[in-house]
């Protein structure tokens, strides 16, 4: 049931995310689009379904899988400008391709190293923080030199918006589907698998063209590190409050981070011109 929940979230989330950045532009949009949403219920479930302990592994570990997606994200914008002048859906393919293998390939070797630096005693909210604060520098590194975030100009229809989200729902699914049959390694990857992302930076190509999804690289990383602050907050506060430590962690992590980020996009970081 929970595993459900979490699927229908993703398709929700998905279809959230692309619209803000199509109203908003990729800045504000961007960082509207990372807020902590689906992390909410999944602390919530796993705050009933197991001891303190279980809580502040599975959160501290949070902001690993958060520091390996915006690697993934940043394929999405240095890749593109390499791929060879072809048809918008063919360098679409390739991309797709190219940033999910990336992502496999980095997602083992993270799963790996992780669990074997804990094994020698290297304690999860150790390795949880240090990738927060990665993850922090590295978009505001990536919002040095902004591409151009424009708003999209294409009007979407009801049925595109819902395509949208029965594709995150699905890539979410098919990723819990193989971590049960393949094994614990697999799980760690699906944990930690970018189908918001995916399909954002695949549902915008398609409907706005290049331009939408690349601005909004960025502002959607720096504004990732909301989950991250959320997670070890939600860590340390959750095993003895429960639901309202979760409320505590959202509000920290959305007055922490998000509000800052967006005001530090809108006022220090100038827009460049199309």
């Amino acid at each position: 049931m929970q595993e459900a929940v979490h699927i229908a979230l993703a398709g929700v989330v998905a279809i959230g995310a692309t619209v803000a950045v199509e109203r908003f532009g990729g800045r504000l949009g961007g960082v509207l689009s990372a807020l902590p949403t689906t992390i909410v219920p999944a602390s919530l479930g796993l705050a009933a379904a197991g001891s303190g302990a279980d809580l502040r592994d599975a959160m501290a570990v949070v902001p690993v899988g958060m520091a390996l997606n915006a690697a993934f994200l940043w394929l999405w914008r240095v890749i593109p400008p390499r791929l060879p002048a072809t048809s918008l859906r063919r360098r679409l393919a390739m991309m797709a391709l190219l940033s999910v293998s990336a992502w496999l390939v980095a997602a083992v070797t993270t799963v790996l190293g992780a669990d074997a630096l804990m094994a020698r005693g290297i304690p999860a909210s150790a390795l949880g923080a240090v990738a927060a604060v990665g993850l922090m520098v590295f978009g505001i590194v990536l919002c040095q030199d902004l591409p151009p975030a424009p708003k999209g100009s294409r009007r979407v229809s009801p049925l595109t918006l819902l395509m949208r989200g029965v594709l995150a729902a699905t890539a979410i699914g098919v990723a819990i589907a193989l971590a049960h049959i393949i094994g614990p390694v697999a799980a760690g990857v699906a944990s930690v698998f970018p189908a918001i992302f995916l399909t954002t930076m695949v549902s915008l190509w398609i409907s706005q063209g290049e331009a939408v999804p690349l601005g909004a690289i960025g502002p959607i990383v720096l504004g990732s590190s909301a989950v991250s602050v959320y997670a070890l907050v939600a860590a340390t506060v959750m095993p003895s409050l429960g639901a309202p430590g979760a409320v505590i962690a959202w509000v920290v992590a959305v007055i922490g981070i998000s509000v800052p980020a967006a005001t530090y996009l809108r006022i220090a970081r100038p827009e460049r011109a199309l």
